[in-house]
């Protein structure tokens, strides 16, 4: 049977490319109107994930549409819990309207980045969502305060690695500011993931460290998406990989 792996995609984000890489993938984090999206997009694509096998999950944001949630909104607690607990609940009665399972939680952007580092904003975030700990999984980045202080309060987690993006040495992201941030060649996003599954990862100064993941994501919103995808549908068999739908 080979390895079998979890291919997320951040989808509802307005690519309409959906139908095509639904095929390729087997979770997908579905855009709940904080940097994108509405109750009509929310449904619509948790449906056609449905038809296509692909595990639906949450992903809120900073309430911030006109930055495509990729800046840092400072807000109270409070604010920022009620914000948080409205994307995840309306997505939650859309998808229970449907009768689709809600199988995890993701992060979008500059606020996935924040929870790795800072521990009161890693705690609202948990308060927000503690309703769903017991039944759905958090996605989280390695080496986070997100993930640490999940796992001390009980949530079930998945950690993160990125197909498509580069790394720093720390296991940080490498800034979309930079030209570096994204693995856009089909060949290179292979070689990337190769080394992921076997829980390795070449940082941007060309470093092999230590990671381990158990989803790996490809951006949905990245312009060759579908084709990378295509591109790692033939090649991932050859060593013996398979997508697990």
């Amino acid at each position: 049977m080979g390895i079998q792996i979890d291919i997320n995609s951040d989808v509802g984000e307005g690519i309409n490319n959906e139908s095509e890489i639904f095929k390729y993938i087997s979770s997908c984090n579905v855009a709940c109107g904080g940097h994108y999206g509405d109750v009509d997009s929310m449904r619509l694509i948790s449906i056609l994930a449905k038809k296509n096998n692909v595990k639906v999950g949450a992903h809120p944001s900073y309430p911030d549409k006109e930055n495509f949630g990729r800046l840092t909104i400072k807000m109270s607690p409070n604010d920022f819990i009620t914000e948080i607990e409205a994307q995840v609940d309306t997505f939650y009665k859309i998808l229970c309207e449907s009768e689709i399972v809600i199988h995890h939680i993701k992060p979008h952007g500059a606020l996935y980045n924040d929870l790795v580092k800072d521990e009161g904003l890693a705690n609202s975030f948990l308060e927000a969502i503690k309703q769903y700990k017991n039944d759905v999984f958090l996605y989280v980045p390695p080496n986070s305060i997100i993930k640490t202080l999940a796992l001390q309060k009980g949530f079930k987690i998945k950690v993160e690695a990125f197909a498509d993006r580069n790394y720093n040495n720390d296991l940080s992201l490498v800034s979309r500011k930079l030209d570096e941030a994204l693995i856009e060649e089909s060949q290179q996003v292979l070689q990337h993931l190769l080394l992921l599954v076997n829980n390795q990862v070449k940082t941007v100064t060309k470093k092999l460290i230590p990671i381990k993941a158990e989803t790996f994501c490809i951006h949905g919103d990245t312009p060759s998406a579908l084709k990378i995808l295509q591109y790692l549908s033939v090649k991932l068999p050859e060593h013996n990989i398979v997508v697990r739908k």
